[in-house]
This record gives structure tokens, C-alpha cells and sequence, in this order.
């Protein structure tokens, strides 16, 4: 019996940590729904869509690294000083994460052409604090919350199916950028109208996988925090993707008329 008190007490430690933790997740999604809204109808002013009028600015590749290390930092952070099991199953999916944001944070900055483009400060406050979050919810399920990533979850169907959708979506999201990388180089500091693969269906292949990407995590980990992360990822991306198309069609009269912006036949 005093073996067992124990183990009760720590039981109902957990679920009231898990309930708190599940509401405080909740409620960071019903923020994204509404900056969901307000994103259709403010443009956010970086890149194409800068203005002067949102404050201090700073260089493109040095917002690019501040707005995106905060997240593969935080995210390991908390998986390696979590109190839950290490298991091969958690590093393979904070590997993933991890994957993805050294691309973002050091590589594309490196990549991209950016000569004397500027991006408002506060935008790379305001992406800070939503990969911290985000960040902080991802790896503190996973180093500490979480109760299935066992060996047994590698081979489960809704990891292995998550892990496909997630590479077919990275592959996107890397391919289109490269497209967009190399235009850029052969146009200068203009624009112009992005051809191939699939371009051809939408303007933002680049944006969808990304979408497509974080979908898939969210199917291969199971878990409330990274369905919060698909659904701020599909809020940010969606009104930016709508924006960039809007932007296209009025700055090329003979722009693709059959185009959609992000989702292919759909939006």
C-alpha cells in the first residue's frame, strides 16, 4: 500500500499537469483562429509586401535568422532537460523539427538574394514569440508529457504515414524555394512570373509544402500541441499565400489565369 500511494500521487500530478497544459494549448489555438482572420485582411510587411511604415528595420537575412533559431533552441532545450524517457521514438521526431528550422534559420537566409532588403523589427518580434510558443508546446510534450513515443510508435500507421506526408512536403517546400532562389538570380532584384512543376497549379507551391509538411508531423506525433502547430502554420500561411496572389495578378498582366494561390484546384 505505501508503494502504491506514491505512484497515485504522481498519476494525478500528471493528469492535473496534462489538463492545464492541454487548456493552455487550446487556447493558444483559438488565437490562431483569429489572427487567421485578421491576416485575410492585413498583409504582413515583409518581403514583396514591405512597407516603411511599421517602424525600425533590419536587414532580410538577419531577421530570417532571429525570427526562426528561436525555435529548434527552445524546442531541444526542453526535450533534453525534460523529465520523460529519451526514447529513439522522441529524437527521431525532434530530429524532424530540427530538420526543418536549420534549413529555415541558417541555409535559406545564406540562400536567398536579398540585397538591401529590409524587413520590419517588430515582424521578427512577432515571429519569435510565435515559434517560443509553438516551440515550447512541441518540445515540452515531447521531453516531458508525452506517454506513446515508444519503440512501438516507429511503426505505427499514423507515424509512418505522418513521416511520408512530412517529406513529400518538405521536398515541396525545399524545390519551390530553390525555383524561386534561382529566378531571382536571373532577374536581379525584379520579379518574375515562377514557371514549372508546381507553379503551374499555384502560386505559392512553396507555402503549401510547408503546410503539407507540418500536417504530416502532426499525423506522425499524435498530439494535441502539433495539430496547434499545423493549424498556426495553415493560419499564417494561407493569408500570405492569398496575398502573394494578389500581388502576382496585379503586377502581371499575363499572369497564369488558371493559377490558385496555395491549395492546388481548391483555393
Amino acid at each position: 500500500m505505501d508503494i502504491k500511494q506514491p505512484d497515485l500521487a504522481a498519476g494525478n500530478i500528471y493528469a492535473m499537469e496534462k489538463t492545464l497544459f492541454d487548456l493552455l494549448v487550446w487556447l493558444w489555438i483559438s488565437v490562431a483562429v483569429v489572427i487567421f482572420i485578421v491576416l485575410l485582411f492585413i498583409t504582413a510587411p515583409f518581403g514583396r509586401h514591405s512597407k516603411n511604415t511599421w517602424g525600425v528595420t533590419i536587414p532580410d537575412r538577419m531577421g530570417w535568422f532571429l525570427m526562426e533559431i528561436p525555435g529548434p533552441v527552445i524546442y531541444l532545450s526542453l526535450v533534453i532537460a525534460g523529465i520523460g524517457p529519451k526514447t529513439l521514438t522522441v529524437w527521431i521526431i525532434t530530429g524532424l523539427y530540427l530538420l526543418h528550422y536549420t534549413n529555415r534559420a541558417i541555409v535559406y537566409p545564406l540562400r536567398i538574394r536579398t540585397r538591401g532588403k529590409q524587413m520590419p523589427l517588430v515582424v521578427a518580434i512577432m515571429a519569435v514569440l510565435f515559434n517560443f510558443v509553438n516551440a515550447g508546446f512541441l518540445g515540452y510534450f515531447a521531453g516531458s508529457l508525452q506517454t506513446h513515443y515508444t519503440d512501438a510508435w516507429l511503426t505505427d500507421p499514423r507515424f509512418l504515414t505522418g513521416l511520408l506526408i512530412f517529406i513529400a512536403g518538405m521536398a515541396i517546400n525545399m524545390t519551390s524555394d530553390n525555383r524561386l532562389i534561382h529566378l531571382r538570380k536571373k532577374s536581379g532584384d525584379g520579379y518574375q512570373i515562377p514557371r514549372g512543376g508546381l507553379f503551374e497549379r499555384i502560386s505559392c507551391p512553396n507555402l503549401y509544402g510547408e503546410i503539407v509538411e507540418w500536417g504530416g508531423y502532426a499525423l506522425l506525433c499524435w498530439s494535441l500541441p502539433a495539430l496547434s502547430f499545423f493549424l498556426w502554420t495553415f493560419s499564417n500561411l494561407v493569408p500570405r499565400a492569398l496575398s502573394h496572389h494578389r500581388w502576382y495578378r496585379s503586377h502581371f498582366s499575363d499572369y497564369p489565369t488558371g493559377r490558385k494561390a496555395v491549395l492546388p484546384y481548391i483555393l
